[in-house]
């Protein structure tokens, strides 16, 4: 799969602190797909449950409900979804509890609900998550037993991300905006579209909703400022307000462009693995990770695309380098059937020295122990 932002430009982006936001414009509006969000209040908790033995706890403080092929203002109420991390014993004082199925669940003939970001990053965690198809004398008895149960993931509210709450509300929202870029230190930190603006303007705030990544948060806490773009116009060849006029728009071009390089780069120029999670009418919800790469920028994502595989919706979620190095392990383990030897020749290292790197990823659970 390639992320295709066909209708998409870049409007002028806009800074605060280190934090960077590049408004997408669509010229035209998708106008069959439309999208709803309910927030819950935060002292809320929440489980799906994926299987009879699996599930998934998160803080999921929002969903969105997707509804196509239909009139969408008919006044008819959305539903959405909530939660707070729930611990060990399955207990949070005070709090109630929503349980849900699937990340995916019909609620109408032509409706249905999801979990924003939640639908990418359970495909994440699930990601060989039965653990080794051989018991192979290096792996734990608790890992062939129980594969890689549980799998846990950290990630920051963007509330919590400095300067992203103020950035939402004093930067302006142009014309036909149906999504945005957020850069932190002028890294992508995450993409959001919808199919119109109309949702944009609902769903804004919710990106204080979403989750973001450690190197989000730190950079955005410890970086200085980035850099705003500079305005210069010609004095000498500007003698009425018709020039002026035109050479502000053609600096306006300019600042709109200013972020497509670094989009291709972090985003368009790179291979997902997809899978379907929904079919809705003449779309496809998928969610997508990519070749996983140490050492580049891997995002994880969910999108709707059309059949031409054109984006009317996309979240996307940065890894930090510590996720992409458990994912890039677990690729290729499962690509050598769980083999040690043949996983390390593959990348001219040893057996001892992939298991450094298995205990390093925070897997050393996986490993059989010493006199075992």
């Amino acid at each position: 799969m390639r992320i295709d932002l066909t209708g998409l430009r870049t409007g002028p982006s806009q800074v605060w602190g280190a934090l960077r936001l590049v408004p997408l414009l669509r010229e035209e509006p998708v106008e069959n797909l439309r999208l709803h969000a309910i927030a819950y209040g935060d002292a809320q908790r929440s489980r799906v449950q994926i299987t009879n033995k699996v599930s998934y706890h998160a803080y999921i403080p929002h969903g969105f409900v997707a509804d196509w092929n239909r009139d969408t203002g008919d006044g008819e109420e959305s539903a959405a979804f909530g939660t707070q991390i729930v611990g060990a014993d399955g207990t949070v004082q005070g709090m109630p509890v929503h349980f849900h199925r699937r990340m995916t669940k019909k609620e109408g003939k032509r409706r249905v609900r999801f979990l924003p970001l939640h639908l990418a990053m359970e495909g994440y965690l699930a990601l060989h998550f039965g653990g080794p198809t051989v018991a192979w004398r290096e792996w734990s008895d608790r890992v062939i037993r129980n594969g890689l149960s549980p799998r846990t993931e950290a990630a920051y509210r963007g509330a919590v991300v400095p300067g992203l709450q103020d950035a939402l509300r004093v930067f302006e929202i142009h014309e036909g905006q149906c999504g945005v870029l957020v850069y932190s230190a002028d890294v992508l930190a995450a993409a959001f579209v919808v199919p119109h603006p109309d949702d944009y303007r609902e769903l804004h705030p919710t990106l204080l909703l979403d989750m973001y990544g450690e190197l989000v948060y730190q950079y955005a806490l410890m970086m200085p400022a980035v850099q705003e773009f500079p305005v210069r116009l010609d004095e000498a060849r500007i003698g009425s307000l018709a020039e002026l006029r035109a050479a502000a728009v053609g600096q306006s071009r300019v600042w709109a462009g200013f972020d497509d390089a670094a989009i291709a780069d972090a985003l368009l120029e790179h291979d997902y693995t997809a899978e379907r999670a929904y079919q809705m009418g003449d779309f496809d919800l998928m969610r997508f990770r990519p070749v996983f790469r140490p050492g580049e920028e891997n995002h994880i994502g969910e999108a709707i695309v059309d059949g031409a595989g054109r984006i009317a919706y996309l979240k996307t979620f940065r890894l930090s380098e510590a996720q992409i190095r458990r994912g890039y392990l677990l690729e290729l383990l499962a690509a050598h059937d769980w083999r040690l030897a043949a996983a390390a020749a593959s990348i001219d290292t040893t057996a001892e020295g992939l298991r450094g790197r298995i205990r390093a990823a925070g897997f050393e659970l996986m490993l059989r122990a010493k006199g075992e």
